[in-house]
């Protein structure tokens, strides 16, 4: 199957708002909150006496943040079953919510430190989707989980403007892409490939971090081929 150009949730939500113009300037508004709170848990997180677990609170605040003020279901899972418009992929219901969740955070617990960050945040951001926990705003509460992996792994906010997050943002579809390429090798072969997910991130994780070094320096630098040996 092609995959999709998009992928909407179709569920039953209490909308806070309904003038599209208030509605794009709240999303976005939300969009600056919802960052900022990743950037607390990072500062947070890296304290000594803070040692950072995955835990489904995590996922819960960033989404009462990604919605507040536009839905009654900010911050808390989907009262029932749901669509995902665009995607062959079924949801489980709504009662297997929580239990999801819980093995999604203990998968990234147990393997923190034999799995790499661009694994584990790859995970984050398919399996989040493949449950669909929230009637919406979950692409936005994943990007945003996916994206505080690799800064804790890292030991500090990743720097750059253009985040991972804000380019899947300008253009989705890789994306929606890799995400439907992780659904099909679940569901037709019990297997967890994230490859195309995990070649995504890398991929938006070296335009971020080159933007930096171009900032740094003018655009003057070349970097020197991955297949070059300095030493040779």
């Amino acid at each position: 199957m092609k995959p999709p150009d998009a992928r909407h949730s179709q569920a039953e939500d209490a909308r806070l708002l309904t003038d599209q113009n208030e509605l794009a300037r709240q999303e976005a508004l939300n969009g600056l909150r919802q960052f900022d709170a990743v950037v607390e848990m990072v500062e947070y997180h890296l304290q000594p006496e803070h040692r950072f677990r995955f835990r489904p609170s995590h996922l819960l605040h960033l989404h009462r943040l990604a919605l507040e003020g536009i839905s009654s279901y900010a911050g808390t899972w989907r009262p029932a079953s749901i669509q995902i418009e665009g995607s062959r992929h079924q949801p489980a219901g709504a009662h297997r919510v929580p239990e999801l969740i819980e093995e999604l955070c203990d998968y990234v617990n147990d393997h923190w430190q034999e799995c790499t960050p661009i694994h584990l945040a790859a995970y984050v951001m398919w399996r989040l989707n493949w449950i669909h926990p929230f009637t919406d705003g979950n692409g936005r509460t994943s990007r945003a989980a996916s994206y505080l992996i690799p800064c804790l792994r890292a030991g500090y906010l990743l720097p750059g403007k253009q985040t991972i997050p804000d380019q899947i943002s300008q253009n989705k579809k890789p994306y929606y892409e890799a995400l439907e390429a992780a659904d099909a090798a679940w569901s037709e072969r019990g297997t967890v490939d994230l490859s195309a997910m995990e070649n995504l991130l890398a991929e938006l994780l070296a335009r971020q971090l080159v933007e930096v070094l171009d900032h740094a320096t003018g655009g003057h630098v070349t970097l020197p081929s991955a297949k070059e040996n300095p030493s040779s």
